[in-house]
């Protein structure tokens, strides 16, 4: 039976409860290394984004790891966002090929490819679970994994929606809070589905 977005939401808060702390500085080193990164490539070789484009798959498995640790309650540590790079031709090839694969659907038109990039979206908490499946298969499982959810993770985006332009009237305050909330949300929503499945 699906859990309620709602009830994913309040189970985030309750997992952030106390560890609020670590989560907002974890986030926010994350973002400050892709984020200078991205700026740095842009300032100095304008051409290419090569140096952030390798390093977006690992970071993001990284963070997945760690949203999972958290929303299992399990033992959450900053490290943790570099645990991609143990997996490193792995995650930056799903990165790759999910951003290759959305444009080529962003080429129909802007609706298919936001069905495909949610049809993706759990492929990186899939890889955080078992470092031996391949990209591909990845985002196969991932495609399948979401077959019935993708309306679900939207209306579950539109909550965080609401709540991030609520955050821009805080000057971006609100941010430091918001994000590590919708990452563990995400990471439960993952754990919901995985554990249906497994039931059918």
């Amino acid at each position: 039976m699906k859990t309620e977005n709602v009830a994913l939401m309040k189970m985030a808060r309750e997992s952030l409860s106390g560890k609020w702390g670590l989560a907002i500085g974890t986030f926010v080193i994350y973002f400050l290394i892709v984020g200078s990164i991205q700026v740095g490539v842009r300032v100095f070789n304008p051409a290419t984004g090569l140096i952030a484009l390798i390093i977006a798959g690992p970071m993001a498995l990284g963070i997945s790891i760690f949203s999972l640790a958290l929303a299992r309650n399990q033992e959450a540590r900053l490290e943790q966002i570099f645990a991609g790079f143990y997996n490193f031709g792995t995650s930056l090839a799903a990165y790759l090929l999910m951003v290759l694969f959305t444009l080529l659907w962003m080429l129909l038109l802007i609706i298919p490819g936001i069905i495909a990039a949610i049809s993706y979206s759990l492929t990186f908490f899939i890889l955080a679970d078992d470092d031996t499946i391949g990209p591909m298969e990845a985002i196969d499982k991932s495609k399948k994994m979401m077959v019935g959810y993708k309306w679900k993770y939207f209306c579950m985006g539109l909550r965080f929606l609401g709540w991030g332009i609520l955050c821009i009237f805080t000057l971006g305050i609100g941010f430091l809070w918001l994000v590590p909330y919708m990452w563990v949300s995400l990471a439960n929503f993952y754990d919901d589905v995985k554990a249906n499945q497994a039931i059918q």
